[in-house]
């Protein structure tokens, strides 16, 4: 059977371990399994998964000596062998066409495998990368951008274009080299710079937009859905699926997704080794703030911080002053490897917002005293490279270590080094240290630079503006 055309989600795995147990995996949460038949167990399992889905599933079955079988298994029970070109290698897991869908989910009776065992030497157990299939592309053009101005330094050319799915975003990789969408016919599609199809995927109805992130330390797009977080770690190999306790929500403020319960009131989760691992040892009175890799970082109101991490002791970190400041205010915000802490000064009602690494607590920059009441409804904006960063009216360049403030400004988003925002209610654009400029009305602020394009949206069309 060819089984390009059926979604590589969710990620079954069926593991034998000796005549009477088993283990199935789907969606990464494990379903141990005692039975006299443990195969026939572990497929009327999976098949009940796919009549909840409405559709047949991909799984590989894994025999105790290790050699693994992909299978294709339908809602009625009907297995099916995927073809493997392997030398000499037969299927271990034989396939019988079961009597119906009540027998297998209700009864579980009428569904046999026959196994069939080599008893001479076998090869030692291949790795398989699964690839996605080929999907049918989206239709990719050239076009003008006419619907509103150009932000500066683009034209209105625009090399190439796709509609992408209504309320949702792009993405721009960290290294500018690719860009993700999701397509109105909920297709995850992926494109180089200059619009080529790098690779494509179904994601389930109503999967939010896609974010380029970091898991088990591996660069990875990923895409929240309602039920389950996907993750592919790109050249077109098949996903990873977390399936999602009911109420999550999945935040990607750090460098690694961090999955709240009922916005972190129920706790957390992190995800290491490809499964969920509960946020252990968060102090009292603590907010969870974000997730580098298999840690997450929380904070107390006035301090300190803390880093949590599995079997491991929760560590303490306290943030260093910066010139002029006498104790903590607040710890307003963090994102990757900084949070933004406000510390009291000698005059009353006046706090100096100060950037602190979360690493070692010391302060990367620190931004001209301001009133506690303004800094209360300032924005962090930070770019994806570290360079450059808004806090509010405070613009921080961190390459060149300095801060400046603009007054009446309000940060809106970063391209490059340029930050866009409000200026006294108007469009502007500005980088940290030197003069804004104004905008008209509408001008289109790009989600990203691909190689030589702006990435830009208007009306669930994604454009790539070229250079003027």
């Amino acid at each position: 059977m060819a089984d390009k055309s059926i979604p590589s989600w969710p990620k079954v795995t069926i593991r034998l371990y000796d005549d009477h147990n088993a283990e199935v995996k789907i969606a990464g949460r494990s379903h141990p399994v005692n039975h006299h038949d443990p195969r026939q167990a572990a497929i009327a399992l999976v098949a009940e998964r796919a009549g909840q889905l409405g559709r047949a599933v991909k799984a590989t079955a894994v025999e105790e000596d290790g050699s693994s079988w992909p299978l294709v298994i339908h809602p009625d029970g009907q297995v099916e062998a995927v073809e493997v070109r392997a030398k000499e290698q037969k299927p271990i897991w034989p396939i019988i066409v079961a009597a119906g869908v009540a027998i297998v989910l209700v009864f579980g009776t009428g569904l046999y495998l026959l196994v069939l065992r080599d008893t001479g030497p076998k090869d030692p157990p291949k790795t398989t990368v699964r690839k996605l299939p080929e999907l049918p592309a989206p239709k990719i053009g050239p076009d003008q951008f006419v619907a509103r101005p150009v932000p500066p330094g683009w034209s209105a050319n625009a090399t190439w274009t796709v509609d992408i799915k209504e309320d949702t975003a792009p993405a721009v990789s960290p290294d500018g080299s690719e860009v993700a969408a999701i397509t109105p016919d909920d297709k995850l599609v992926v494109l180089d710079s200059e619009g080529k199809v790098r690779w494509q995927d179904k994601v389930p109805r109503d999967s939010l937009s896609p974010v380029y992130t970091t898991i088990d330390s591996k660069p990875v797009l990923a895409i929240a859905a309602p039920k389950s977080l996907y993750y592919w770690p790109g050249d077109g190999v098949e996903p990873t699926e977390l399936e999602l306790p009911d109420g999550s929500e999945v935040q990607f403020f750090g460098g690694s997704p961090l999955i709240l319960l009922n916005g972190g009131e129920a706790g957390a989760s992190v995800i290491s080794g490809g499964v969920l691992h509960t946020v252990t040892d968060q102090p009292r009175l603590s907010t969870l703030l974000l997730a580098e890799g298999d840690r997450t970082l929380l904070a107390r109101y006035a301090g300190p911080l803390y880093w949590s991490q599995k079997d491991k002791k929760l560590a303490v970190l306290s943030p260093k002053p910066p010139a002029g400041g006498t104790s903590i205010n607040h710890i307003a915000l963090a994102s990757r490897g900084r949070a933004v802490v406000l510390w009291n000064t000698k005059t009353a009602d006046q706090v100096i917002p100060a950037v602190t690494s979360t690493a070692d607590g010391t302060v990367v920059a620190a931004c001209p005293a301001v009133e506690g009441r303004l800094a209360q409804n300032y924005k962090w904006l930070p770019d994806q490279a570290g360079k450059v960063a808004a806090y509010g009216e405070c613009l921080i360049d961190f390459t060149g270590r300095k801060t400046s403030s603009l007054k009446d400004f309000s940060p809106l988003s970063i391209t490059g080094t340029t930050i866009f925002g409000t200026l006294n209610d108007r469009l502007a654009a500005v980088v940290p240290g030197g003069k804004p400029t104004a905008l008209a009305e509408q001008t289109a602020r790009p989600w990203g630079v691909a190689g030589n394009h702006a990435i830009v949206v208007h009306g669930s069309v994604l454009y790539a503006l070229d250079k003027k």
